[in-house]
């Protein structure tokens, strides 16, 4: 009789040990996910809504500086794309997304 009362508390240890590591579990993945969002997730999404803020900010005239490195001014904006004008020449102006613009300097309106 007693080895099965000592085999019946040793199951319920084992058990006990078994469910208290679950919620240890459950714990740790809350708090990487929690450490995921706060240290990858909310930083790109508010560069993403700063971005597509100066975005909509842009005006004709404005030095822009596209993702592949090019400095450049505005010369026509439409829904979502831009014309940029790169050089002296006047002559090199390319049609490209708003998405290329990587940044704005605003112009001197005087």
């Amino acid at each position: 009789m007693n080895l099965l009362l000592l085999a019946n508390e040793t199951a319920a240890a084992e058990a006990g040990q078994t469910a208290g590591s679950g919620v240890i579990l459950v714990i740790y993945v809350i708090a990487i996910a929690v450490f995921f969002y706060f240290i990858l997730i909310k930083p790109q999404k508010k560069e993403q809504k700063r971005l597509t803020a100066m975005q909509n900010d842009m005006e004709i005239g404005d030095t822009v500086l596209t993702t592949s490195g090019f400095y450049g001014v505005l010369i026509d904006i439409t829904d979502d794309s831009v014309i940029v004008e790169f050089g002296n020449n006047k002559n090199c102006r390319i049609p490209m997304e708003k998405s290329a613009i990587k940044q704005i300097e605003k112009a001197n309106h005087d």
